[in-house]
């Protein structure tokens, strides 16, 4: 590159957004801003920010009607003004490459500039009837998905596994794919004081000596918490003192979720109304006080391009019982027990043998810290630099 320094503009559009997506698309643009490695960066926005931006990122702003997170939930999708409106705005700076880092908030963007897009994974093509609401939103997501793939330079995920996925079923060739990492913000880590965690405890509702479990994420159906409230009557039966504490927005104005079976199962199935909290949404700094005090993270999700939630909980010493099925077992490895997802029996198994055996939980919870350890955001942003280098080098002259 000539030693030249090289204008990123940068998709900011879902840095507001609090799923995994959102929370890599502020990490990731926060590390990459902070190093002097030849880039500097622009944000666009489709609203003004109200967020603490990176110091040295320029930013832009469209003021669209309706911002990504009013405009893509649920049944609704983005308009043409919306997405001409910052293909225009994408247009307007003289750019050496453009940055989305998710698919999700993807737009077309106005002639042949290098592109690299994070498709964060396949999860959408492997089971699209669990993720969209309607059939036109299934179409819309493969057009969108079908011109993401033609304008991209380069194609970033986040895991080897994903990296697979994007092969064989996006069709994305190899030598095109870069794989960046994801990390814990600052937030999760070991708690020395037990008088914080019991305070945290007692502000959401949870029993100060119960063996803690806990869901974090997204309510949508492929998350697949229905199977694991199926599981749970079988694990409350041999340990009367556990409770699960599901983490995560019931509100219904998210994505497509069924948060309404979930607590209608839990009302009706009688061990479970004493012993199953729903949280709602949590910040960071109380979610790492709740993780703090879990015996264990549960993550029965049917696919994850990552699995973001299971590394903060390593962070935070709790072990992950996991779904053996995508990402999970690359991003928790020793650090975790495994599970068919679609067997409430083998989820229940999994669980009552972490509680049963002491030591086991122990050696989990060292290996945990020692593996959250390896994922940092400052390693994401150096191999997010390379895929940038990659793709101006493709394109140039």
């Amino acid at each position: 590159m000539s030693g030249r320094t090289v204008h990123v503009g940068v998709d900011a559009t879902s840095w507001s957004n609090d799923r995994g997506f959102g929370r890599f698309t502020g990490s990731l643009v926060t590390a990459l801003a902070e190093r002097d490695a030849g880039f500097r960066y622009t944000l666009l926005f489709d609203q003004p920010p109200r967020e603490a931006l990176p110091a040295g990122a320029a930013v832009l702003c469209a003021r669209t009607r309706r911002g990504l997170n009013e405009a893509a939930v649920g049944k609704s999708s983005r308009s043409p003004l919306y997405l001409w409106t910052m293909s225009r705005l994408a247009r307007s700076e003289r750019f050496d490459l453009f940055f989305f880092p998710t698919l999700y908030s993807y737009f077309p963007l106005l002639g042949r500039l290098p592109c690299v897009v994070c498709f964060h994974d396949a999860t959408a093509e492997r089971m699209p009837e669990l993720l969209f609401p309607t059939r036109l939103n299934r179409l819309l997501w493969r057009a969108k998905t079908a011109l993401a793939r033609w304008q991209s330079t380069r194609a970033m995920t986040i895991s080897q596994s994903s990296a697979a996925d994007l092969e064989s079923l996006l069709h994305i060739a190899p030598e095109r794919i870069d794989v960046v990492t994801e990390a814990p913000a600052p937030a999760f880590r070991v708690l020395e004081d037990p008088a914080t965690i019991a305070a945290s405890r007692a502000r959401h509702g949870l029993p100060a000596e119960a063996k803690l479990l806990v869901h974090v994420g997204g309510m949508n159906p492929h998350k697949n918490i229905l199977r694991l409230l199926e599981a749970m009557p079988r694990v409350i039966a041999r340990h009367r003192d556990v409770h699960l504490a599901i983490v995560g927005d019931t509100s219904g104005k998210g994505f497509w979720d069924n948060v309404d079976e979930l607590q209608a199962f839990v009302s009706a199935t009688a061990p479970l109304a004493g012993h199953v909290h729903f949280t709602g949404y949590l910040a960071d700094a109380a979610l790492s006080e709740i993780l703090n005090g879990a015996y264990a993270l549960v993550f029965p999700s049917l696919w994850e391009g990552f699995g973001l939630p299971a590394v903060e909980a390593m962070a935070c010493g709790a072990p992950v019982l996991a779904s053996r099925r995508g990402s999970l077992p690359e991003v928790v490895g020793e650090a975790g027990l495994y599970f068919d997802p679609e067997d409430a029996s083998a989820i229940a198994d999994s669980i009552i043998a972490l509680l049963d055996d002491g030591d086991l939980r122990a050696r989990l919870a060292a290996t945990a810290r020692s593996r959250a350890a390896l994922f940092r955001w400052d390693r994401a942003a150096e191999l997010a630099e390379a895929s940038f280098r990659r793709a101006v080098e493709a394109t140039a002259g």
